[in-house]
Order: C-alpha cells, then sequence, then structure tokens
C-alpha cells in the first residue's frame, strides 16, 4: 500500500476552495507538514498540491492547487484524502494500522494466512486473518500477539485453546 487514508472532506469553507476535513488521525498538526494529498472517489484520484493547511483545535482546513471556488471544494465534499505513505511520520512507538494489514500471521512455524483487517471493537483491537482454514479473529492482545516485525511483513501470534474451530480446550 503506498498510499494511507488521512481524512476526509466534509464541506467547503468560505467562497476561494477552502476546505474543511475530518482528519483521521491523533495529531491533526501533521496536516500541515503535508506538501502534497490524493483526493479519492470510487475509482477516480487526483493529485493536488497543498497550498495552505490550517489547524484550530480538532479542525483542519486545506487549500488545495486548482480548488479555487467553492463550487470545486463543494464537488469533492465526501472524497477521501489519502496521502503518500513516505509523507507518514513514524512512530516513536508500535505500528500504525496500515502497516500490518497484509502481513503473514504464523503460529510457531504454521501460516495461519494473512491480516487483511483491524477492527475496533472498543475492548481490544481484533485482527482478522484470511488463509486456508478460512477465517480467524485473532485478539490484538500482549498475552496472543507475541512478535511484530513490520519490516518483515510478518506476526507470530499464541492463540488461545478454542479459538480455531474443531480444536480442543483443554
Amino acid at each position: 500500500m503506498d498510499e494511507v487514508l488521512i481524512g476526509e472532506v466534509i464541506k467547503p469553507h468560505g467562497v476561494q476552495g477552502e476546505i474543511k476535513v475530518y482528519p483521521i488521525t491523533d495529531n491533526p498538526k501533521r496536516f500541515k507538514k503535508l506538501k502534497e494529498v490524493i483526493l479519492v472517489q470510487n475509482q477516480e484520484q487526483r493529485r493536488l498540491k497543498v497550498l495552505d493547511a490550517k489547524v484550530h483545535q480538532l479542525e483542519v482546513y486545506l487549500t488545495l492547487e486548482g480548488i479555487n471556488t467553492r463550487d470545486k471544494a463543494e464537488a469533492i465534499r465526501g472524497w477521501a484524502i489519502k496521502a503518500d505513505r513516505s509523507e507518514v511520520p513514524p512512530l516513536k512507538e508500535g505500528w500504525y494500522y496500515f502497516e500490518l494489514e497484509g502481513m503473514q500471521v504464523y503460529e510457531r512455524d504454521a501460516l495461519l494466512g494473512t491480516l487483511t483487517q483491524v477492527i475496533q471493537t472498543g475492548a481490544n483491537d481484533v485482527y482478522l486473518v484470511k488463509g486456508d482454514q478460512g477465517e480467524i479473529c485473532v485478539p490484538a492482545l500482549k498475552t496472543v500477539v507475541k512478535h511484530v516485525d513490520v519490516a518483515g511483513k510478518r506476526m507470530d501470534v499464541e492463540l488461545p485453546p478454542g479459538l480455531i474451530d474443531g480444536e480442543e480446550i483443554r
């Protein structure tokens, strides 16, 4: 994945094409460092240079090259905003969800499948793993997830008894 979802266009702001953005980040100030964004709706993608970015509390306002009227801003309402992965700052600890998707998940040396989705449940996240045995929902707990190698795209887990159909509970 070369692009990362970072927000969504909520609505136009003013008459000169500025847009209000719903940021998908815990740090909206990251928008101030962006040089370019990718607007996406269905199969259409548009790469646009960021001319200005303002952040007020949790609200983000962007001015994009080529979007210079309220009508043009209205035309992109609801579009997803993505950034090149290279523009996403590294975390001091842990990993981003998008870094986990596509990982090969192993229990000991047995391949369980590929992590296809991170599901937020409120209590703890769940990793959806698809493989030859079907789908497995792996709880994102330290007692289950033993090792994550982001660069190597590998996750090692120790599943609790009974998680896989047909497995006996001791």
